[in-house]
């Protein structure tokens, strides 16, 4: 799964628009226009040699742009911090990301307000039951003692779960 996957997936599960779509990427302090953001979402179908047809999109985007949009996500659906100054709008950026999921995660519970039983809630949408261990350890900084890597299985239900759990709301 990459980055643009994520993001359409994330786009259904929450009923993100356009407007919205390109607002938390300027948010994020990473600008697009509206056909490039379209571009982001349009798969095209290559050729291989082998004559397998693979999906691959117009714009690829790269984890710090996903990261970007993430924290403009969290900008949109929270506002800005009230208490820090306003350099400190924006959270941290950062510079190399080697567990996109748990980023995602970790975002998608700040901007979405959830709680752990919420997350296990929506994981539990898709009939798959992580421990609340589990899901702290995909929580938990990179580095850090019980870390664990969120792998795309989780992540693709949890996307779908939450695009379940947010249309019974």
């Amino acid at each position: 799964m990459n980055n643009n996957d994520r993001l359409l997936r994330l786009r259904y599960a929450i009923d993100l628009k356009d407007a919205d779509l390109i607002k938390a990427f300027e948010l994020g302090e990473h600008p697009v226009t509206k056909e490039e953001a379209r571009a982001m979402l349009t798969k095209i179908q290559e050729k291989h040699e082998d004559n397998a047809e693979k999906n691959v999109y117009e714009k690829a985007i790269n984890n710090q742009v996903f990261d970007a949009f993430l924290n403009g996500l969290i900008l949109l659906a929270r506002g800005p911090q009230k208490d820090k100054p306003a350099t400190a709008d924006t959270p941290q950026k950062s510079k190399e990301i080697k567990h996109i999921n748990n980023v995602l995660l970790k975002k998608l519970k700040i901007a979405l307000s959830m709680t752990t039983e919420d997350i296990l809630a929506i994981f539990a949408e898709v009939e798959l039951y992580p421990s609340k261990g589990e899901i702290g350890a995909f929580l938990r900084k990179e580095g850090q003692r019980n870390f664990k890597s969120c792998g795309d299985k989780y992540m693709r239900n949890f996307l779908k779960g939450l695009g379940i759990y947010n249309r019974r709301k």
